[in-house]
């Protein structure tokens, strides 16, 4: 049995509990209303017997009871139409009236009780009409008050018993319980019913979540749940559908990762296999001596650069997988960027002259920044070098200024540019904008804007960038002051 099948059944079951509970008490509480209902009946018959028919005389000194035979035979007519039975007792075996009417037991103790002043209730008492008490016919149940009478002295003179039959009170309790019986019977059945049909409509759309899970479990992110936003399922629809999206956005890049970390893997191994190959070639040649004496110290300058792209090619798939890992701790402090601004210019001048290009500064004599002081020189060491690889015979242009809080970097140049689609992914570890540009000098990885991205992230800074193709490139670097 399925879930929610499990889950209406006790649902079901624990109403039609309660309902039993609440019937059974409806029957008891009802039943001991009418019992309530009838003795206060009852007791209104006797006290009306009592003082329109029962007088108590005083003859010879003496107290005596006269009965009015005429009004009680006239009650007497009236209250059997309502099958309302009624005795006089002056004892507990003597009946004053009638005296071959109804008659019952009355023990002592009920006796002593009634000689107190107490009215005695009782549901179920066994009678019977005439003189003959074997005689089944003639025996009768029932439900009836004992209400005492007093002379002035406070002497017990006479008791009345009034009573309803029970088989008349019992009719109502049937009736009673067969409405009630048949209420249950039909809630049971809707209940039942409607239990089923909620559950079988509910499973059905759990069916159908479960259909789309196993098409994205088989790759399929395209599926879609119909979402009517009326209950929780259309919720967990709604939830689902953003999951399934977000599968596929993840998807996508997890692809395109893939497929420039293939790429990324084939550069490298190209750009590696240059310079290894170069320097192998040289270090034969000097090993044999083919190299002329005039030419060694060429070489070996020649050995140095190459080296020197191979260690910046490690070091840059190093920093980002540390960045990303959560590795670097930054040591922020207070410091005078212009500095740094300066100084990345000296180191970069002599690559932006062999791309005709010129490399301006401009900004106050000091700017202070508060960052991580080798991170910052990385992060526009970085632009500044990428703006260089893609410009030629242009100006690269570094400007600084103080902002609200905050310290606002600028590297501009008038190179090529990028489209809104190269723009959009230039964040994206191992893509370059210009695949053609693979095997310059310099950006070999395609890993310097994420870095700076990364950088500029751990340093609660921000960093945007505007482009046009054709017309150039200005990154702007916002770092915020110590808080």
């Amino acid at each position: 049995m399925k879930l929610i099948y499990q889950q209406m059944l006790a649902f079901f079951i624990l109403i039609m509990t309660l309902l039993l509970i609440l019937g059974f008490s409806f029957f008891h509480i009802t039943r001991e209303v009418i019992y309530e209902n009838t003795w206060q009946q009852l007791e209104g018959y006797a006290y009306s017997l009592k003082n329109q028919s029962m007088m108590i005389q005083t003859r010879k000194g003496k107290q005596v009871l006269t009965l009015n035979v005429d009004k009680l035979r006239t009650s007497e007519v009236l209250l059997s139409n309502q099958q309302v039975r009624f005795t006089i007792y002056t004892s507990r075996n003597d009946t004053l009236y009638p005296k071959k009417g109804y008659k019952s037991a009355i023990s002592a103790k009920d006796w002593k009780k009634l000689e107190k002043g107490k009215i005695l209730r009782r549901k179920s008492d066994l009678g019977w009409r005439g003189p003959d008490k074997q005689n089944v016919q003639n025996q009768q149940r029932m439900t009836d008050i004992l209400a005492p009478c007093f002379d002035s002295s406070g002497k017990l003179v006479a008791v009345i018993s009034v009573g309803a039959k029970v088989s008349s009170i019992q009719e109502s309790f049937t009736k009673i319980q067969k409405n009630l019986f048949y209420v249950l019977l039909i809630s049971a059945l809707l209940g039942m019913l409607i239990s089923y049909f909620l559950a079988h409509y509910i499973t059905k759309r759990i069916s159908k979540l479960r259909k789309v899970t196993r098409a994205v479990a088989n790759g399929n992110f395209d599926v879609k749940v119909i979402d009517n936003r009326r209950d929780e399922l259309d919720d967990l629809a709604k939830d689902f559908n953003k999951m399934t999206v977000s599968l596929k956005k993840s998807n996508e890049e997890i692809r395109l990762q893939e497929q420039r970390r293939r790429q990324f893997m084939a550069d490298a191994a190209h750009e590696m296999r240059t310079p290894l190959t170069t320097i192998n070639g040289l270090l034969e040649g000097l090993v044999y001596d083919a190299i002329p004496e005039e030419d060694k110290d060429k070489s070996i300058k020649l050995m140095r650069n190459e080296t020197k792209r191979l260690i910046r090619l490690v070091n840059e798939n190093l920093d980002y997988e540390k960045i990303r890992s959560g590795q670097i701790d930054l040591r922020q402090s207070s410091f005078n960027g212009m500095d740094v601004l300066r100084n990345v210019q000296e180191q970069l001048r002599k690559k932006a002259d062999n791309s005709g290009n010129k490399l301006e500064v401009n900004g106050p004599q000091k700017l202070e920044v508060y960052a991580d002081y080798d991170r910052f020189v990385q992060i526009i060491f970085n632009i500044t070098q990428n703006a260089i690889q893609f410009t030629e015979n242009g100006t690269i242009t570094i400007s600084a200024e103080r902002g609200h809080r905050c310290s606002i970097f600028r590297i501009s140049d008038d190179g090529m540019g990028m489209s809104d689609e190269q723009l959009k992914n230039i964040w994206e570890r191992y893509y370059k904008a210009d695949p053609s540009r693979k095997n310059t000098k310099y950006g070999e990885s395609g890993l310097g804007l994420s870095i700076v991205q990364q950088l500029m992230e751990l340093h609660k800074g921000k960093v945007e960038v505007t482009s046009k193709l054709g017309l150039g490139t200005t990154f702007t670097l916002i770092f915020p002051d110590k808080r």
